[in-house]
């Protein structure tokens, strides 16, 4: 055992898994000869696209959250990951849109619904967004490293060695890298989420020792009526919703797959997998709350950002040399995984959406290390950010709100053909100027959230009536993509066209001869979507009769 409390062997691990990991990024990276293979390769099959969705959309920062909401709040404290649960049927949906669309980045797509001024204004917050999600991540990786090592590595340290490594073989692999790394990184991330979990029900007593000593209602109850409601569940669902379509790493996680069904099943089952993860994140917070208890802590003294990493330094390096290195591993994996993919979206919109436009006529190598550099960039932008966020709470509670002031656009522009580029500019400001006006009220945050969403949707709307229709042969053309299967193995020669030789179909519409898009479901669609629904009903059932077991 070091000076520092550190076992030798789990410097051995952690180190290992760092210098094979990067390693194999690199690797794939002699494979990258342009920027079709760096931003979206689309090649992948329903097992590496599942461990892509899981690894892009899990991290350990969530997993400080959950465990930090849940030590402050009780069981409700689940719901700050498990708000996108109730949205997981409509990614069955969503997937096959983005596939068939035919994209490399998501401001391809309002490019074409919208025009290009929209499409700059989507890649620019989405830029912003994308720095902002990443050091939130790489915030919770440094609370969770600095208190699993003791504070043998400190926070200021540890985030931009985290970002070092994953830009290393980020820069050279690009989304194929991160998606062959991610499978690895996601085995890691479900042993960080469950490795911590027995030694921390042993210790209190099991779930009847957390419940004979956290003995108030609404610490173990999924709603708690003064903070953590059914209405902010239900607000902030509605909030991810919304923005989901607009976060930009999600064309990667819907459209890297060979096929439309590839992304349908990674998205829908990789975030099934995350959602179970979430479970064990909050049982370990309710778990170390009973814990200090039990030891007669006094719990209000303690920073719940800390006590994931202080549950490990804790329980771990008992168990077995290289225990903790594991953990410390898996953390950065959770990291990695989802910076990587975010690292390479943002640097897609750059290059592809606010540079290549207007630097024409270069060579597919130029932009590749325009790509490249722009990458690092965004990464110190998130580091900067990570210094700056308060806590990693805050942190989620305003990325989570960047998104859908650009989620309206997109959801409103899908159903109703004469939406057009001055309602998705207006609804866009609307919403970010009602943001920051209403955020000084006295409103409860879920009032807030409504207003603004609200104005922003009747704001856009107004503003497409009394201006001038959108192009009938654009919205045509976005109608036609998403109208037409993408076939195993067709080539995209440019974003958001069809196929040499491919056919739009002709498809029932509810509504049809109106400005109204509302396409009669599949079969497919019907059944997929019943079956995630089923599967959510029954992840919440199962979690609430555990905690009753």
């Amino acid at each position: 055992m070091s000076e520092n409390g550190i076992h030798i062997v789990d410097v051995v691990v952690v180190v290992a898994y760092l210098i094979g990991i990067t390693l194999l990024g690199v690797w794939i990276g002699r494979s990258v000869k342009g920027t079709g293979d760096f931003f979206m390769p689309r090649r992948f099959g329903k097992g590496m696209m599942m461990m892509h969705a899981f690894g892009t959309g899990t991290a350990s920062d969530q997993a400080v959250i959950v465990a930090s909401g849940t030590f402050r709040n009780g069981l409700s404290g689940i719901w700050f990951q498990w708000l996108w649960l109730f949205n997981t049927p409509f990614y069955w949906l969503i997937a096959p849109i983005f596939r068939r669309l035919r994209a490399v980045t998501t401001a391809d797509v309002y490019c074409l619904r919208f025009g290009s001024s929209v499409s700059i204004l989507f890649a620019l917050i989405g830029i912003i967004g994308l720095s902002v999600k990443i050091g939130l991540m790489l915030k919770g990786a440094g609370a969770l490293i600095e208190s699993g090592t003791g504070g043998a590595l400190s926070a200021e340290w540890s985030m931009p060695l985290v970002a070092v490594l994953f830009v290393a073989y980020g820069t050279a692999g690009g989304l194929g890298a991160a998606i062959v790394t991610d499978y690895i990184q996601g085995i890691l991330t479900v042993v960080f989420s469950f490795i911590l979990l027995p030694s921390v029900l042993i210790a209190v007593g099991g779930l009847s020792g957390i419940r004979e000593t956290v003995r108030s209602p609404e610490m173990l109850s999924m709603v708690a009526p003064e903070e953590i409601n059914v209405v902010f569940i239900g607000t902030f669902a509605l909030l991810s919703l919304v923005g989901i379509v607009a976060q930009p790493f999600i064309m990667g996680v819907c459209s890297a797959g060979r096929t439309e069904f590839d992304g349908r099943f990674g998205f829908v089952v990789g975030n099934l997998i995350k959602r179970v993860c979430t479970a064990a994140w909050a049982l370990t917070g309710v778990g170390a709350l009973a814990f200090y208890m039990q030891s007669g802590v006094e719990v209000t003294a303690l920073n719940p950002d800390e006590i994931y990493g202080a549950m490990a330094q804790q329980f771990l390096p008992a168990l077995l040399p290289g225990i903790l290195g594991l953990f410390i591993a898996a953390l950065l994996s959770g990291v990695m995984s989802s910076c990587d993919s975010f690292m390479i979206s943002a640097s897609g919109l750059f290059t592809e959406n606010l540079y290549r436009p207007y630097v024409r006529e270069k060579t597919e190598a130029h932009y590749l290390l325009v790509g490249r550099a722009v990458a690092l960039g965004i990464v110190l932008g998130g580091i900067l950010t990570a210094y700056l966020l308060p806590n990693v709470v805050a942190g989620l509670k305003l990325w989570l709100k960047i998104a859908p002031m650009l989620g309206i656009a997109f959801w409103i522009g899908l159903f109703w053909r004469r939406y057009n580029a001055m309602g998705a500019w207006v609804s866009t400001v609307t919403g970010f100027v009602g943001w920051w006006a209403l955020s000084g009220t006295s409103l409860s945050e879920p009032v807030q959230i409504l207003c603004y969403l609200g104005f922003a949707s009747v704001a856009g709307i107004l503003a497409s009536l009394l201006s001038r229709p959108p192009s009938k042969e654009k919205v045509e053309r976005f109608h036609a993509l998403i109208r037409t299967p993408v076939l195993q193995g067709e080539e995209v020669l440019a974003p958001c066209q069809l196929p040499l030789g491919a056919n739009s179909n002709k498809r029932a519409t509810f509504l049809a001869g109106t400005n109204f898009e509302f396409p009669v479901p599949s079969r497919v669609s019907i059944v997929g979507f019943m079956l995630s629904s089923l599967a959510v009903a029954g992840m919440i059932y199962g979690f609430v009769w555990i905690m009753n077991w």
